[in-house]
């Protein structure tokens, strides 16, 4: 493996930690680590997602750049006779990309167990059967226990979060970074580093750094993060699709890996804010920041919660152009991760009270 530097250190970290919603213990943890070093305060709210603040003014303008904590996985809903164990989906998964890929369970002590997803071999079923992809019911978890007995005594009970098994990978182009979890914890990276930014760069607002929980089962910690919060700008990070492989077509998608950070129009979430989708483009034009637009008709993210929020909140989502999202491992672009950085870090420059009363009241 090649020598990790600092950045790709952390990134390792945040993407080999073990996270679906609802369990996001330890990417919260990995985060804290990453993040209290650049923050006057940080907690977390009933929900679990983590809130780290940086203080600028004092009565400045409440910044939220929220990436979230937990990634797509399954959980177990019941062990057999033969200890083979059913499974429970947890966030969106597409059925052909999930069979004989191996997944760790991780259990109440916090041990881990190895296994693999199976079903019927397709040496026995029909012609007709074999030509249809494997329906997500019909798959196991096979740990290799003889007996409902043996898994538990391993320590495997329902209710066990499973997660992908992949290994953090820097490509032969150095560039291109493979791992289970970009969905989401780059967006957690993009937040860390924007606090770390301003580590000791003055300004006119009041900075909030946010590993929101829950996001990939409905938007929620990033809904009770806002509450607490009660943003006057807020930006959500995620991944989004990269349109740059064989067989996809413009209309499908334009985004493409390395072009720069990706500014979502709209999404089945929210319909991006017009004042400050204008600033963050001039900002980019500005600067010589890459960036392009994105609109996805399915699917959302964390800003869907966060515009919704009090009284209603000016959100934008800014999105890293992603492969293969929501399977064993995704594909980035590490200039596109560093270009969002230091696109939010320069628009959070320009959010004095009186440009985010434009943005939100003109």
């Amino acid at each position: 493996m090649k020598k990790l530097d600092e950045t790709l250190t952390m990134l390792k970290e945040l993407t080999d930690a073990k996270g679906i919603p609802g369990n996001e213990r330890e990417p919260r943890a990995v985060m804290r680590k990453y993040i209290e070093p650049f923050t006057d305060e940080i907690e977390q709210d009933g929900l679990g997602s983590l809130i780290a603040k940086k203080t600028g003014e004092e009565n400045g303008p409440k910044i939220m750049v929220a990436g979230h904590l937990d990634e797509v996985g399954f959980m177990i809903s019941k062990i057999d006779d033969k200890g083979f164990l059913s499974f429970q989906t947890v966030g969106g998964w597409w059925s052909q990309v999930m069979l004989a890929q191996r997944v760790t369970i991780v259990t109440r002590s916090g041990e881990t167990v190895t296994g693999i997803i199976g079903s019927k071999p397709p040496h026995i079923l029909s012609p007709e059967a074999r030509k249809k992809p494997v329906e997500i019911k019909d798959m196991f978890i096979d740990i290799g226990a003889t007996s409902r007995e043996e898994a538990m005594e391993w320590g495997i009970l329902p209710g066990d979060m499973v997660v992908p098994y992949f290994e953090f990978t820097v490509m032969n182009n150095e560039k291109y970074l493979l791992a289970k979890a970009w969905d989401n914890r780059i967006g957690c990276a993009i937040a860390i580093d924007v606090l770390k930014a301003f580590k000791n760069e003055p300004h006119a607002n009041i900075i909030f750094g946010v590993g929101a929980v829950q996001e990939e089962i409905g938007l929620r910690g990033a809904k009770t993060a806002a509450t607490k919060i009660q943003p006057d700008i807020g930006f959500a990070v995620d991944v989004g699709i990269a349109g740059d492989t064989p067989g996809v077509t413009s209309k499908e998608a334009t985004g493409k890996m390395g072009d720069g950070p990706q500014i979502l129009l709209f999404d089945a979430s929210m319909v991006s804010h017009k004042g400050l989708r204008e600033l963050v483009v001039d900002t980019a034009e500005e600067h010589g920041i890459p960036y392009q637009f994105e609109t996805i008709p399915g699917g959302g993210t964390d800003a869907g919660s966060i515009h919704l929020a009090g009284n209603g909140v000016p959100s934008l989502a800014i999105c890293i152009p992603t492969r293969y999202i929501h399977s064993h491992a995704a594909m980035l672009h590490r200039d596109d991760y560093e270009n969002t950085v230091k696109l939010i870090v320069e628009v959070i420059k320009k959010l004095d009270r009186d440009t985010v009363n434009k943005i939100t009241f003109e």
